[in-house]
């Protein structure tokens, strides 16, 4: 009853509003069970104008963790415009209660496992709209983008590993544009997970003994919408669940940076 979808003035495309990303996921991957093939954006928040004031949504998070982790849980919240209103301890254990944008939270789960080495538990609830709190200077992700179609092989994932967290293992039909890992850095970076090996008459000692495929990290429909960025996509079919960018090739790519510059 909560869910509200509008129409825009494309034909094949609807903004969907809902209550959280977990709210948004269910629909969609009904939609995927039911053999649907759709896209989609960055979850964003809905702000609104009251008195002449530009007002967003606020969350009352609750995070309950390990006491030896409340520095750097106070620390990661506090990046995020939130507001302490309660803390205490209780057998080695800390309780925490903040205030902060809903913008903000969004993706923030997956830092927080990290941080916590998934010992932390978050939960949070619509608390109301207040004044628009700025821009909020969080540190956005990099991703490793495929620069070529095919298919991934040992010798192109091992290649590409190095430069961060794959999504993908081997075997995997890529297209260009397609989101394949996470930069270990700021900022894309394309590689190749469909580069051979090239083929000769020499063979080294123990070669081929280092290349070793890490496990890939599988996203879920809720981790694909919490990890992407503004110029980033979530692509579900029935079959799969992929990330892409919007722009597939890096010459439309560098054409559409320059042109919000």
């Amino acid at each position: 009853m909560a869910l509200k979808i509008i129409s825009t003035e494309a034909a094949d495309r609807w903004v969907l509003a809902g209550r959280g990303e977990l709210h948004l996921a269910i629909l969609i991957e009904k939609m995927r069970r039911e053999g649907y093939e759709i896209e989609v954006s960055k979850p964003q928040v809905i702000f609104k104008e009251i008195n002449n004031k530009k007002m967003e949504p606020m969350e009352l998070t609750s995070i309950e963790a390990p006491e030896k982790y409340s520095g750097v849980i106070i620390e990661m919240m506090g990046k995020r415009a939130a507001t302490m209103k309660d803390m205490h301890v209780d057998q080695a254990h800390v309780y925490m209660d903040f205030v902060a944008p809903m913008r903000a939270l969004i993706g923030s789960r997956g830092d927080f496992l990290t941080n916590t080495k998934g010992t932390a538990i978050m939960n949070s609830i619509f608390l109301g709209y207040e004044e628009y709190k700025g821009e909020i200077g969080l540190t956005t992700h990099g991703s490793l983008v495929a620069v070529e179609t095919g298919v991934s092989n040992n010798y192109g994932l091992v290649g590409a590993q190095g430069r961060g967290k794959l999504f993908i293992g081997d075997g995997v039909q890529i297209y260009e544009g397609m989101v394949v890992g996470q930069n270990a850095k700021a900022g894309d970076i394309g590689v190749n997970v469909c580069k051979t090996k090239q083929l000769n008459n020499f063979r080294a000692k123990n070669e081929g003994l280092a290349d070793q495929l890490e496990v890939p990290l599988e996203l879920t429909l809720e981790d694909a919408l919490a990890y992407i960025g503004d110029d980033e996509m979530v692509e579900v079919t029935p079959k799969s669940v992929r990330i892409r960018k919007m722009y597939l090739t890096e010459n439309e790519r560098k054409v559409a940076k320059r042109r919000v510059s």
